[in-house]
Order: C-alpha cells, then sequence, then structure tokens
C-alpha cells in the first residue's frame, strides 16, 4: 500500500475512482468533483486548494478522500469561526486545515471511499499523520454518512471528535402496512388542518400569478434554460453579496457529464422564466442546492425551492429529498429535522482537550433543540410517529 496526495482529480482515472462508491451520492462521483476543478468553481484565493488523499495497491486505488487545503472556512456549512479565533488568540495559526468534503455542498454523502470497509480506518490514519507531518492546524471531514462512524472509533490513534447539526428533510417513510404516499394530495392528508391550508393557500397564490412550471432534466437541458437557471443563481448570490462560485461552464459540463443527475425547476408566467431551482438527483434522494427569482412573487419561493421537488420525488419514487441547510420555515412544510455529521482531529493536543468538552456541550444542545423541533411538526399524531427524526448519532 501507498499513500499519495493529489493535487487535481485530473491524476485519476475516473473509472477506478467511482469503483470505490455505489454511485447514488452525485457529489462524490469524479464528474462532479473533477468539474468543479476543472470550469472554475475552486479558486485558491477563496480558500480552495484539492488535496486529495488516495491509497493505492500498486496501480489500482483502493481508497480515497476528497480533500482539500483551506485558508479560510467558506463554503464549508461547518462553522468553527470559534476555533480559528481561539487559536489567534494563543498566537497560533488554525489556517490552513485539511478539509474531507465536496465544496459549497452541505449534503451528507460518503467521504471514506474504499473498496472494502477495512481501508476506511487507513484514509484516517493516514490524514492525522500527514496532518502532523505538513503541519497544518487540524484535519476535519464534514457530513459524512453515519455508517462511517464506525470507521472513526475504529481509528484509535485518531481521537477524532465529533459535531452535530440539524438539517430539514422530506422523507417519504413507509407506514405500517408499507404504504407511502403516491402523490401530493395524500401527502398534504397526512397533515394538520391548519398547516394544510397553510400550503394549499401558499400555492393557490403562485397559480393565480399565472406562474407555470417547467422541469428540467439534464437530458433535455438546452444551453438557454442552463444560462436561465445560472442567471438566478447570480442573482441570488448578488442579492446577498456573496461570491458566486459555480459557473455556467459547470452547468454544461453536469448536463453533459451526469444529465441523470441533473434537475431544474423553472417557474414561468407568460412564456418568460422568471425563477428557477437548481437540484441534483441521487439513487433515492433530491437534492436541492440553488435557487433564483428575477420576480418577487407569494409564495414563489416555497414553491419552486420545495413543493415542486416534493412533487418531483413523488412521480419518480424518490423517498428523500434534502432542501439545504437551515431553514425553520421548513419545518411547516414537511421538512422535518435531521441530524447531520462531521469528525475533527486536531493535532495539538491541549487544544483537542479544551474541544471535547466543548463539542460535548454543543452536541447536547443541538439533541435539546432537535426535541423541541419535533414538538411542533405539521403531520398528525399518527403521521409524525411514522415521520419521527432520523436516527441520533452516539456521545
Amino acid at each position: 500500500m501507498s499513500i499519495r496526495l493529489l493535487a487535481s482529480l485530473s491524476e485519476v482515472a475516473p473509472a477506478q475512482w467511482d469503483a470505490l462508491h455505489d454511485g447514488r451520492n452525485p457529489f462524490v462521483a469524479h464528474a462532479f468533483l473533477s468539474g468543479l476543478e476543472q470550469h472554475g468553481c475552486l479558486r485558491e484565493e477563496w480558500g480552495w486548494a484539492p488535496h486529495h488523499l488516495s491509497v493505492w495497491d500498486g496501480d489500482a486505488l483502493v481508497a480515497a478522500m476528497p480533500a482539500y487545503l483551506k485558508q479560510n472556512s467558506h463554503g464549508e456549512f461547518v462553522f468553527d469561526h470559534a476555533w480559528a479565533h481561539a487559536y489567534a488568540q494563543h498566537g497560533r495559526d488554525y489556517f490552513p486545515k485539511w478539509l474531507a468534503a465536496v465544496p459549497y455542498s452541505p449534503v451528507t454523502g460518503p467521504r471514506l471511499l474504499a473498496r472494502e470497509d477495512a481501508q476506511r480506518p487507513l484514509l484516517l490514519s493516514a490524514m492525522a499523520q500527514l496532518c502532523e507531518r505538513q503541519g497544518l492546524s487540524s484535519a476535519h471531514v464534514n457530513f459524512h454518512e453515519a455508517g462511517e462512524d464506525s470507521a472513526f472509533e475504529h481509528e484509535a490513534g485518531g481521537d477524532w471528535l465529533q459535531r452535530i447539526d440539524v438539517q430539514y428533510h422530506w422523507r417519504n417513510e413507509a407506514d405500517a402496512q408499507g404504504r407511502r404516499w403516491q402523490d401530493f394530495d395524500q401527502f398534504l392528508a397526512a397533515f394538520d388542518h391548519k398547516h394544510r391550508k397553510n400550503i394549499r393557500q401558499e400555492r393557490a397564490k403562485v397559480a393565480r400569478a399565472g406562474v407555470v412550471f417547467r422541469t428540467v432534466e439534464g437530458r433535455d437541458a438546452s444551453d438557454a434554460d442552463l444560462a436561465t437557471m445560472h442567471r438566478f443563481y447570480l442573482t441570488t448570490f448578488a442579492e446577498y453579496g456573496n461570491h458566486p462560485a459555480l459557473t455556467l461552464d459547470f452547468l454544461r459540463h453536469l448536463a453533459r457529464s451526469m444529465p441523470q443527475s441533473l434537475v431544474i425547476f423553472l417557474a414561468e408566467r407568460e412564456g418568460e422564466a422568471i425563477a428557477g431551482a437548481l437540484c441534483l438527483r441521487g439513487g433515492d434522494t433530491l437534492y436541492g442546492r440553488y435557487w433564483g427569482a428575477e420576480v418577487g412573487l407569494p409564495g414563489l419561493h416555497f414553491e419552486t425551492c420545495y413543493y415542486q421537488g416534493i412533487d418531483y420525488c413523488l412521480r419518480e419514487g424518490l423517498t428523500r429529498f434534502e432542501p439545504g441547510a437551515q431553514g425553520e420555515h421548513k419545518l411547516a412544510r414537511g421538512f422535518l429535522p435531521s441530524f447531520v455529521r462531521s469528525r475533527h482531529w486536531i493535532a495539538d493536543p491541549g487544544f483537542r482537550g479544551a474541544l471535547r468538552p466543548w463539542c460535548r456541550d454543543e452536541a447536547a444542545s443541538v439533541r435539546q433543540y432537535a426535541r423541541t423541533l419535533s414538538l411542533h411538526t405539521p403531520f398528525k399524531a399518527v403521521e409524525a410517529q411514522t415521520q419521527a427524526t432520523a436516527t441520533e448519532p452516539g456521545p
């Protein structure tokens, strides 16, 4: 076995990389990650420098992590500004740090890619050792799957700290008879009267405004469709004063190389597109990523970003819809709290010891927050039990 650090995914054949995962999560596909590198989405001045970790058996790739050297915490969605501030107060450099994640994507998915489960702890051991050898403050693995927890526990020498957070996900769970919702009316029938009425009113306002929707999948997306969606994306980032990382060439790349994954909902009025939502489709999940609008209409955001996605999942037989990070307003629309995970290896033993109780206290607070949210589900009592929150991560 040999360890190699890769400055670009172009150093790995797509077939070798994609043999390390089951293909159900589009964000770890070679086409997605290499597309970010090739089409101007990752810039060192924005803090992203590819630094992928790979394990080889001769010429065969057996394990890998998509990873980056970070000069800031931009685009990560696991907030560690307090940690960086603590380092600065003690005259230490927190950056650069090493991050295993998917850039700009707070989406749970595999991070320890490997042909065999026994090879996953090798990645963590190598990451910690190389982190120390390169003089980095820390290594981080964001939004990893629950099934990868055992690899972190198995890796005894790393002492990886755990953090958790809450996102809001839609799930079409089977009931005791194995039945799932088949259409939007069945979905709404599971709501209490107040919340059901509110959603119907929101959808009716959009329809009365003359808005119709067109679902565009990657294989059918014209260049005009992609340019329109990218324009909406730029509009949203301009409104909030943020840097738009995704380029139009990257969207063209997704439509060309991952046509089965790209899904766009375009809102049109009088033949003109006025809003849009960009999503990616996985094995059983729709992932909402970006939206934008050039017209302000009551309910347009909820319809474009949430209800069109739910409709799509019900039509296509998808059982999960993850519309993005944050947003308590999602709860009233049927998106219930789900835990997301991250792990952190701190090189300095003193800082590691100080952060351990900090992480423990944060986790207790997040769990209490999730319990409070679960008391305000919009579902009727029986349905609320079926749509219970995801299994909590361990201590």
